[in-house]
């Protein structure tokens, strides 16, 4: 069975592309982006545990 670890990331709307590219090449797959609190964007993210 896969575990997974989890992430959540800040997003800038300027550079939403670049953040989630370098969160991308280490591995780790987006989920879902939610709206915060204070109007901010959050990205989710998982990968499988190694």
């Amino acid at each position: 069975m896969t575990t997974w670890e989890y992430a959540t990331v800040p997003l800038i709307v300027h550079a939403t592309k670049q953040i989630l590219d370098q969160w991308g090449e280490d591995g780790w797959e987006l989920v879902q982006v939610l709206q915060g609190a204070e109007g901010n964007l959050v990205a989710y993210l998982k990968r499988p545990k190694a």
